[in-house]
């Protein structure tokens, strides 16, 4: 059995005592000193590629659970020198295909820059998920080896951007080394770089080892670096198209780094395939990351978008999946059919083909900007295909026991960057939808699925519909709502004069979000886009208290306003309706927690994410820029003259322990990660930023200032005009002064011509 602290900590020398004087010598380093015990050793090429099996430290030697299993003893390292879709075709190959293991279910984790917590707590909870499987001794398909049927493929966006203490994580766990990665073969560039190990320890979110008394049991883990970063949807088509082809799995399960399944999540989303063939794709309840205790509630960022989340899973997803199509499987933790996602073998045509158009799409000019904006949802056009494929019945399900919680944005730039994908996308994706409604008729579906495909189409297109009036409609509301206590039933003294302000700092802010929108990037503009937020959640307050009394009023009056008693019926409904909801799925501790917060922010959602996303239609990003040539100095391999590569390798046991200390030591210190110093991009986009902001406060400045001036004149104005006996005084005044600077400008103008052609005439 294994000591967490011996994993921890290297082991002091006995009777030494240290010297705390170090006048004579220096401070001691920060770091611990490097061992350079690596050494340089040939080895032959596997059909033409390098593929080299890697001894493992000592420490984990010890606590390895089957000795008698090399891919627990030794890590295997490939030099993936293709394109992940000839992956297969190259003659790569992986342990389980060596093996004859059959996979049943393939886990992709997908990370970019994620830190070490958000990646333990994503991994940590696939294992206890591993764990739960090997419990299930009486399933036909699970039992106590069910672990060999799991392959957790862990994929990280460029070999620069993933975080280091996630590699000395991995490095803790027996399953990537330093030192080892080249970034050519010969004159081959190497695409990505993938470590083989069976490791039998865990990771908790603590940063602690857990080994079998926490029942975590082996876990194969194939880590794909990928050399260069290239985007999200790049690492699926590793997994999907490089990976997936050789392992032949029946479940794939996409996850991203900071979502964390919970114990029997994967069980029960595989149980949805298994119980019915014809189920293609799968999601479970995804729960916004709430903290200890809920402490993140306190943000009303993370409060609202837990009441969205919490009403999208109990009120969109379940009816979604009755019709048998879910708009999206979150990438966030979702499952898939490997065969359902399969291209057609004649023609090349499927889901993947029609997924992975999004990476080639973006890197594409001549792409029309309605096709490129689409693919930003492209998990959308994944279902949609999925659901429409040709000559196939494929249906999508949620799983509501299958649980996995995320971290959401809990800054205002944040959240209105990720919004701006995610509206656009969404909202491109669901015409792409509309218009492709034909191919659901040339599927495989009866013609009773079919019936209730299209009835959930044409529901989607009147969603489609008033979302594209959103903002005019909750304007109209608001004025409806604040000009109804005007009424002198209510008897409120200067509530006209209040509504006309109201008003006008409402139109005011409607102005502002267009001019930070398209001038300011929310990581640039922060300030403005907060100040913006919290005086709609002021007027949201105004407009709620409005709403609340005109209820009252019209519960009270025996006759009023049929208009009036309608709209307040339909927004009561509407409430009432999310009450009930939440009582009958046995969760409705969301409307205590985060209904307060969500009203507060319902306004900017409207109009502050709406806003900015439809004013930045031309910004096609996904928020990581992908580098297009590999890292210079990254080293190479290079093939003898008797054919052998050379490859630096740890070859004794204390060099490897040596460097398996210094990753369990920057671990436990979490020594500071060395910053770059800014890029010359960099430094322009700082410079961008200014002159957008200088820019932008300007033009803001400029269209108040006239905002306030119209506002000034003609409100209040009662229709009269600035003639006749009944003309407007207030009208008449500012007419006057415009007419007066009028005459008075042209006069001196005049004069200073006549003076300018005397003094011409004259020669002067």
């Amino acid at each position: 059995m294994y000591n967490n602290e011996a994993l921890t900590s290297p082991a002091p020398i006995a009777g030494y005592t240290p010297d705390l004087d170090t006048s004579h010598y220096g401070a001691p380093p920060e770091e611990r000193i490097r061992r350079r015990g690596k050494t340089k050793k040939k080895v032959a090429l596997t059909d033409g590629n390098l593929v080299v099996d890697l001894p493992i430290p000592s420490t984990l030697d010890k606590v390895i659970m089957r000795r008698d299993l090399e891919d627990m003893s030794k890590v295997r390292y490939t030099a993936v020198t293709c394109d992940p879709d000839h992956f297969e075709k190259e003659q790569f190959t992986l342990r389980q295909s060596l093996g004859n293991r059959r996979t049943e279910l393939a886990i992709c984790i997908t990370m970019y820059n994620e830190d070490e917590v958000l990646f333990c707590r994503t991994l940590y909870g696939v294992m206890k998920n591993i764990s739960h499987l090997c419990s299930r001794k009486n399933s036909s398909t699970w039992g106590i080896d069910a672990w060999t049927k799991v392959v957790v493929v862990i994929v990280a966006d460029g070999r620069t951007k993933v975080h280091p203490r996630v590699l000395d994580c991995l490095a803790s766990l027996g399953v990537y080394q330093e030192g080892v990665a080249k970034g050519a073969v010969n004159d081959k560039n190497v695409e990505a770089h993938l470590f083989e190990y069976t490791t039998s320890l865990a990771l908790g979110p603590d940063l602690k080892f857990k080994g079998p008394e926490k029942r975590i049991v082996p876990t194969q883990i194939i880590f794909c670096l990928k050399e260069k970063n290239a985007k999200k949807i790049n690492s699926h088509r590793w997994f999907f198209n490089g990976i997936c082809p050789v392992l032949q799995p029946n479940i794939c399960v996409l996850l991203d780094v900071g979502t964390r399944p919970h114990p029997k999540s994967i069980y029960h989303l595989w149980k949805a395939f298994d119980k019915n063939s014809n189920v293609g794709g799968a999601c479970g309840e995804i729960r916004a990351d709430t903290g200890k205790h809920g402490r993140a509630l306190l943000n009303p960022i993370v409060a609202s978008q837990n009441f969205e989340y919490k009403m999208s899973n109990i009120l969109d997803k379940p009816t979604e999946s009755i019709f048998g199509y879910i708009s999206v499987l979150p990438g966030a933790f979702s499952a898939y059919r490997y065969v359902a996602l399969k291209n057609d073998d004649n023609f090349g045509l499927g889901p993947l083909h029609s997924y992975f158009k999004g990476e080639t799409i973006h890197m594409s000019e001549n792409e029309s900007v309605f096709t490129r904006n689409m693919m930003l949802a492209e998990d959308r056009i994944l279902c949609f295909e999925l659901c429409a494929k040709r000559k196939e019945a494929w249906t999508l399900k949620y799983v509501k026991s299958a649980v996995g919680v995320t971290d959401v944005p809990d800054r205002v730039p944040e959240l209105i960057s990720q919004r701006r994908r995610w509206l656009n996308g969404s909202f491109f994706a669901a015409i792409y939808a509309l218009t492709h409604t034909g191919q659901i008729l040339n599927s495989g579906h009866s013609k009773m699925r079919k019936s209730w495909l299209l009835i959930e189409t044409f529901y989607a297109a009147i969603n489609l519909f008033f979302s594209w009036f959103a903002l005019g409609n909750f304007y109209c509301f608001f004025v409806v709502l604040t000009r109804a206590l005007e009424d002198p039933s209510f008897g409120i003294p200067g509530i006209k004069f209040f509504n006309l302000v109201a008003q006008a700092v409402y139109g005011a802010m409607i102005i502002a979000c267009f001019t930070f929108s398209m001038g300011n990037r929310p990581a640039g503009a922060s300030f403005k886009y907060t100040a913006v937020m919290c005086v709609f959640a002021v007027l949201s307050i105004y407009m709620v208290v409005a709403a609340i009394i005109c209820t009252v009023h019209v519960a009270q009056q025996s006759e009023h306003n049929a208009m009036y008693a309608q709209m307040l019926i339909s927004l009561i409904a509407t409430y009432g309706l999310w009450v009930a909801a939440s009582l009958i799925s046995l969760d409705p501790w969301h409307l205590f927690t985060s209904f307060p917060q969500y009203l507060l922010l319902a306004a900017s959602y409207i109009n502050v994410l709406t806003t900015f996303a439809f004013s930045n239609l031309h910004d096609l990003t996904w928020g990581t820029k992908g580098d297009n040539v590999p890292e210079q100095n990254t080293g190479k391999f290079k093939t003898s003259k008797d054919g052998l590569v050379e490859v630096e390798m740890y070859d004794n046991k204390p060099d490897l322990d040596g460097q398996y200390a210094d990753a369990l030591h920057k671990l436990r210190t979490k020594m500071p990660i060395p910053q770059a110093p800014p890029s010359a991009a960099d430094r322009e986009r700082a410079a961008a930023d200014y002159l957008a902001s200088f820019r932008s406060n300007v033009l803001l400045c400029w269209i108040l200032c006239n905002g306030a001036l119209i506002i000034a004149v003609l409100v209040g104005t009662g229709g009269d005009g600035a003639f006749g006996d009944n003309g407007n005084k207030k009208v008449q005044a500012y007419m006057l002064i415009i007419l007066a600077f009028v005459a008075i400008t042209s006069a001196i103008k005049f004069l200073g011509c006549a003076t300018y052609m005397i003094a011409s005439l004259f020669g002067m």
